[in-house]
């Protein structure tokens, strides 16, 4: 049964667009104007819960893969990896193992092997860090097999490779059946820290989930997802992650604009790691199916909550688990008395953080179907990404998107909303939630959200508390004037806390990005400036004091699109230095990194042009 009653998305074009939407409960059969209240503290989560961000860059979840202590962990070697097959060996899987296209019913996984054809397959580029995460010796990725080992030409010893069974909804629409069509599954690796890493290999072949597509992937998408993987955890912002990128010696044929002009592109593999690949889609597929498929949402529900959210299997009665409704005889809502209430309610708190986050750096992801929103609250599945240059909260870097702009940046928070409304909807089709533990859920997605994406902006402003008019002003102006958001809030911690500064000197710390302005609008920003150093000399932080920590969550560099590109051309060229060298330097994206200043810079008129800003979900 359906419990949830949507309104179709609606962007507003106002800049203030951007403080964000109104998020009612979306349950038609509960009052819409309740509210939940808690009546103490949230979750203890110390169990490996991602965490609020903090101050700077240092609040980073354990699920996000910084390693302590990685000089003391063993260096293996390939051969010696500690494989456990969690997911294979505790779920059911489909009888048939070939890679023949069909509906895979009453199974969460096919088991298939890869398939790509290779020649002379050669290593592009590896993440040290994602090395250390699976305690892999760094002497591996000379091996003159790794290459043929990590295209799936040659099997890797101990794994055991799969495609998840995943449906989803597409720019709003339920699509069915959709799966891992190109991503075949090696396994889980154990660490000597006791973490659970998965290992997929992305473009490695046909799975009965491909439809009619040939399961490969091109170098220009595989550097853009290994890329951005690692720039996204330089970031401190949940993410998979990315081992290595290895070309296949092949050719694909792909038409990036479905304008009917394909052409040949080189055939590339992304081997990527995440704790779990597993997205609302996975729960979704089960749910929309018979009763013999409803008990797999429960099989699923436990699985996760077991390996992921194992501070939730044993919950106790406790006030800090305890919940009223505000208004009404409604009953009060108690965690502790379904897990499943619970772990929802932590999904939800993550996407929303997560989301949070990505509106704080300016990242629009672009295709956030529920089949690519994680579980774990990860950002997963790169394609047609792209951070804010000039700031539009209109901006889409999808062509497929364009006609309504559902996946806009500025939209980003309601999508999130209205995914986990899917999600909620498919737990509660298994009786798993009932309908006030279900709307509990979208409430604290919104309670969420706000707080965190509150605490970003004021902390991106080096201020001390939240100012609603001050932000929503300095949105518009960044809008109206298409200001660089990256540079902008880089630049904004060299306006110093003195009000006796001349109006004619107070833009000249922002020149640099306040381009080409006349007097009318010169005029808005002084205005602005002025109530902005009212509020830090409020606050009372020395200059370089909030200096530092503006620029610890200001990053000076991010994943431009034109950036990408340059890459991708002379990688195509056969040269992969500057993938490893944009590599490095989105690794340490806050640190101002001399001699790297031209990877900050404006993008050049070129950046502009179609298959750069923007791009189609094909690759």
């Amino acid at each position: 049964m359906n419990l949830l009653h949507f309104s179709p998305l609606r962007f507003s074009s106002s800049p203030a667009a951007l403080h964000f939407a109104k998020f009612t409960p979306l349950f038609s059969s509960c009052p819409t104007s309740h509210r939940v209240w808690l009546r103490s503290r949230q979750l203890n989560r110390t169990a490996g819960m991602a965490s609020a961000a903090g101050e700077g860059t240092s609040a980073v979840a354990p699920s996000e893969g910084r390693v302590s202590g990685a000089a003391d962990s063993p260096r293996l070697k390939l051969e010696d990896l500690n494989w456990d097959h969690s997911f294979v060996r505790e779920l059911p899987g489909d009888p048939r193992m070939d890679h023949m296209p069909r509906e895979v019913l009453h199974a969460c996984y096919s088991k298939v092997s890869p398939s790509v054809e290779v020649e002379n397959p050669k290593l592009v580029a590896w993440s040290q860090s994602v090395a250390d995460l699976l305690d892999l010796d760094p002497e591996e990725f000379e091996r003159p097999d790794f290459s043929m080992l990590f295209s799936g030409a040659t099997p890797l010893v101990g794994a055991s490779t799969y495609a998840q069974c995943y449906g989803g909804h597409q720019f709003g629409t339920w699509a069915g059946q959709l799966g891992d069509g190109r991503a075949i599954t090696l396994g889980e690796v154990l660490n000597s820290r006791g973490e659970r890493w998965e290992l997929q290999l992305k473009g490695a072949g046909k799975t009965p989930y491909s439809r009619f597509a040939d399961g490969l992937a091109v170098l220009r998408s595989s550097i853009r997802e290994f890329l951005c993987s690692e720039a996204m955890h330089g970031l401190g912002i949940p993410t998979t992650r990315a081992l290595c990128l290895v070309t296949t010696g092949k050719y694909v044929v792909r038409d990036m604009f479905y304008d009917g002009n394909p052409k040949e592109e080189p055939g590339a593999i992304v081997c990527r790691v995440g704790q779990s690949f597993l997205r609302f889609g996975s729960y979704q597929i089960h749910a929309s199916r018979d009763k013999e498929d409803l008990k797999l949402v429960r099989l699923l529900a436990d699985y996760t909550i077991k390996y992921h959210y194992p501070h939730l299997e044993n919950l106790q009665q406790s006030n800090t688990l305890s919940f009223e409704v505000a208004e009404g005889d409604l009953p009060a809502i108690d965690l502790t008395s379904n897990k499943y209430a619970a772990w929802a309610v932590e999904v939800a708190e993550r996407t929303a953080s997560l989301v949070a986050r990505w509106q704080g750096v300016g990242f629009t992801h672009g295709v956030l179907n529920t089949d690519n929103m994680s579980v774990l609250g990860l950002t997963i599945d790169y394609g047609p990404f792209g951070f804010l240059d000039a700031f539009d909260p209109s901006y889409t870097p999808n062509t497929t998107d364009l006609p309504g702009r559902r996946y806009c940046f500025a939209n980003q928070p309601d999508v999130g909303l209205w995914n986990v409304a899917q999600f909620a909807t498919a737990l509660a089709a298994a009786d798993l939630l009932n309908k006030d533990e279900a709307n509990y859920v979208m409430e604290r997605y919104g309670t969420k959200f706000m707080d965190e994406y509150q605490s970003i902006m004021t902390r991106k402003l080096g201020l001390t508390k939240y100012n609603k008019q001050l932000i929503s002003r300095l949105l518009n102006n960044l809008a109206v004037d298409k200001v660089d958001y990256t540079n902008f809030f880089r630049l904004l911690c060299n306006v110093k806390a003195d009000a006796t500064v001349p109006e004619k000197d107070l833009i000249a710390p922002l020149k640099a990005v306040l381009l080409d302005i006349g007097k009318e609008r010169k005029e808005a920003w002084v205005g602005w400036l002025q109530t902005y150093i009212e509020e830090v000399i409020s606050s009372g932080v020395p200059d370089e004091e909030r200096k530092v920590t503006m620029n610890s969550v200001n990053p000076k560099y991010i994943l431009r699109n034109y950036l990408c590109q340059s890459a991708i051309d002379a990688a195509e060229l056969g040269d992969f230095e500057e993938v490893r060298r944009l590599l490095k330097v989105m690794e340490r994206p806050y640190d101002d990194q001399p001699g790297m200043e031209k990877y900050a810079r404006l993008p050049p008129a070129w950046a502009y042009r179609p298959g750069v800003c923007m791009l189609s979900c094909s690759s």
